[in-house]
């Protein structure tokens, strides 16, 4: 049987305080997240906040020919909505699904008021919107000077940290739209990662054979995000299975 769902499969939530979560609890529901849910639009005010649990969503910026390219990527390490408790209301950026499962969704105004209050949480969400802006600014930099490959090494491996087992759900269109990069492009660099014996793709599933590997062959922008989110939430709890706060 399937283990239920629990708020503190949430790294974030699991790290509210009692006080602060039985605050908010009230307004959390789960909700599912199918492949390819679009929770937030460029330029247009979010309703919600979502703190994933099983899902992984992609922050993309949008281009006006209809372009995009993945920005930075979110699990249960985090949340989709920074803008709502940073004062921004939007950003240029689009939220969707690429990774089905399951999220906790919260309406804005409850995390924005639990913010406003100056205490623990106001300090463990800042915390993670450093991290988050260090994903992003290093993607950047990725994108524009590393290689299609060791671009791909660093997609599956940040989202190989937020799921649970070493297969993934990614068809090469779907990659490609995420890196901004041709479709060939990435047909042939997960065919080098294949004969290399790092990954085995199959019909839109992508099986990590190795990830030391893999963390060999990903540039160092990988590392730096990595060692960013353990210096800001080394202190975050780090469940693996549901637990006492459910909702």
């Amino acid at each position: 049987m399937p283990a239920p769902h629990s708020t503190t499969q949430n790294h974030l939530l699991a790290a509210f305080p009692r006080e602060e979560y039985d605050r908010v609890a009230g307004g959390l529901e789960l909700v599912p997240m199918p492949l390819g849910t679009v929770l937030g639009e460029s330029g247009l005010p979010m309703r919600h906040v979502y703190f994933p649990t099983t899902c992984i969503v992609s922050l993309l910026y949008v281009l006006e020919d209809g372009g995009s390219a993945e920005i930075a990527v979110v699990g249960n390490e985090g949340l989709v909505g920074i803008s709502l408790y940073m004062g921004g209301g939007s950003t240029p950026s689009r939220a969707i699904v690429r990774g089905a499962g399951h999220a906790y969704r919260l309406p804005a105004d409850l995390l924005v008021r639990e913010f406003e209050q100056g205490g623990p949480v106001q300090r463990l969400l800042l915390r993670y919107t450093q991290a988050l802006i260090t994903q992003m600014a290093q993607t950047a930099v990725c994108n524009r000077h590393h290689s299609v490959e060791q671009q791909l090494c660093r997609t599956l491996l940040l989202t190989l940290e937020r799921l649970n087992g070493p297969s993934l759900v990614l068809t090469h269109e779907l990659i490609a739209g995420v890196l901004g990069v041709r479709r060939e492009g990435i047909s042939e660099a997960a065919g080098n990662l294949q004969r290399a014996g790092l990954i085995r793709y199959s019909r839109g599933h992508i099986e990590v054979l190795d990830r030391a590997g893999l963390e060999k062959a990903v540039c160092e922008c990988y590392g730096v995000v990595k060692l960013e989110f353990e210096r800001l939430l080394s202190d975050i709890p780090r469940p693996v299975s549901a637990c006492a706060q459910t909702t």
